[in-house]
């Protein structure tokens, strides 16, 4: 176990007021990486961040702050927590169904002051999209979710695309401005084959948007990348990017985009709860505590206990691997980063702030769950 000091940045003084597991957000730090997420772009109006990290009114709150004013989202809750923080562009990264449609609408009629916008892929849900608004008395922003290699959602660029756009400019109670292009599967960890990828993608995006620009429509806005590909969306120009996870960072990003100079900024609290025999301790961190879809290896890693070799996990329980002789005792507090911090953001109903070393508050993840009230 590494020999903990008082001046460890992450060191918690009232840590025995913190019942574990637990999340815990360092406020500072999510401000220094908003300001290096500023220092990345020429413009802020070209950001876009994803709320689905932090689902949080006080996160949202801070990059409102320093200038951030559009914001990208997958759920209704995390689109009525942004309304509610008065964020004035709101874009459901999501094709909504019928339930989900109606609940949209609701969202528009009960936050007049936030513009809201979503996604379709096929002529369809474009169809009903717009019925629905018409018959409510309103136009529905919508942007083409495009298939860039994903394969998830979305149409691939192209012909097919381009008639999805026409066909959507003609109905009423829908309008199309823009495009949609999320490259999550572009993840390596080598910066020059990322980028080379990225831009491959990206061609057929800009081809299309020269296409529609052709054919007499307004620039279609374009919307591109996610937390891997910012860098490179990040220098071109007139369109906007979505980074999410740059809020609280996490090991796996800060392992394979090593080019991002964020910093973890919320930490998972664990204590050894258990030491069944000489060579194995156990923690209070199982699968409802920590992001649980990577292999063992790679779901935390403890900032002041780097050695450790987990052997198994379970809905509560965290087992580990280590010497004979060792140190640990129970009761021991180990501050964890967590390789995905997103899903592991939705596991707590809250974070408790940390600043200057101490407990001084909380922050409600207010998004976690599906309903907050519409």
């Amino acid at each position: 176990m590494k020999v903990e000091t008082l001046n460890e940045w992450y060191h918690i003084n009232n840590i025995q007021e913190i019942d574990s597991p637990a999340l815990v957000v360092y406020p500072d730090r999510v401000t220094e990486n908003i300001r290096v997420l500023l220092s990345m772009i020429d413009d802020p109006k070209r950001l876009r961040p994803h709320v689905k990290t932090h689902k949080t009114i006080e996160a949202t709150e801070l990059m409102m702050r320093a200038g951030i004013h559009k914001f990208k989202c997958a759920t209704i809750a995390e689109a009525e927590m942004l309304a509610m923080a008065k964020a004035p562009d709101v874009l459901l990264a999501y094709q909504p169904e019928e339930p989900k449609l109606k609940r949209l609408i609701s969202l528009i009629g009960l936050f007049p002051d936030t513009l809201f916008s979503c996604l379709v892929d096929n002529i369809v849900s474009a169809k009903i999209i717009a019925e629905t608004a018409m018959e409510n008395g309103i136009e529905i922003p919508v942007y083409i979710d495009l298939n860039v290699g994903m394969n998830r959602t979305g149409i691939i660029p192209g012909d097919k695309a381009i008639a999805l756009y026409k066909q959507c400019a003609d109905f009423n109670g829908i309008k199309p401005i823009g495009l949609h292009e999320y490259d999550g599967h572009i993840r390596t960890n080598d910066f020059q084959k990322r980028t080379i990828e990225c831009n491959s993608a990206f061609e057929t995006v800009e081809n299309m948007q020269q296409q529609l620009l052709k054919y007499g429509f307004p620039e279609p806005v374009i919307i591109a990348g996610g937390s891997p590909t910012f860098p490179i969306h990040a220098k071109r120009k007139n369109i906007e990017c979505s980074p999410g996870t740059f809020i609280y960072w996490d090991k796996g990003y800060q392992v394979s985009c090593p080019e991002q100079h964020f910093s973890p900024a919320a930490l998972v609290i664990s204590r050894v709860i258990s030491l069944p025999d000489e060579t194995k301790i156990c923690l209070d961190l199982g699968h409802k505590s920590i992001s649980a879809e990577n292999e063992l290896s790679k779901r935390v890693y403890f900032l002041n206990a780097p050695e450790l070799k987990f052997i198994s996990q379970s809905e509560e329980h965290l087992v580990a691997e280590v010497t004979m002789g060792h140190s640990y005792q129970v009761g021991d507090v180990l501050y964890g980063i967590p390789f995905h911090i997103c899903p592991t953001c939705a596991l707590y109903e809250r974070a408790l702030t940390i600043q200057n070393n101490k407990v001084s508050g909380e922050w409600k993840t207010i998004a976690r769950d599906r309903r907050i009230t519409i």
